[in-house]
């Protein structure tokens, strides 16, 4: 997995990249396939926006969050990311499993 993160009007300190890089490792946990994951932080005023585009084989998913903390931020933006993956991987298991035919439908 490929991790790109940048700062617009605030600076990416290690810890904060060491952070976001341990929370994005629930989203590994649950889908193999993550090819990359890019992640925009900003500040304006009073809010802080964290916003994530995740590329999977097959499908991109994007998720953003803001609030008042930038380690706040991130833990909503890594819970929507969470289960956007987790729905994304039921709707592809569901996609494989084929029912069994009904021997009683022909009668």
């Amino acid at each position: 997995m490929n991790l790109t993160v940048s700062g617009h009007h605030v600076a990416v300190t290690p810890a904060i990249r060491s952070y976001l890089a341990g929370k994005l490792t629930r989203v590994e946990r649950h889908f193999d396939s993550v090819i990359d994951i890019s992640v925009v932080m900003s500040v304006e005023r009073a809010e802080h926006r964290v916003e994530a585009n995740v590329h999977l084989r097959g499908r991109d998913l994007f998720a953003e969050s803001v609030d008042a903390d930038m380690y706040a931020a991130i833990d909503s933006l890594v819970d929507k990311l969470d289960r956007q993956i987790v729905k994304h991987k039921e709707k592809r298991k569901a996609a494989r499993v084929v029912p069994p035919p009904d021997i009683n439908a022909a009668a």
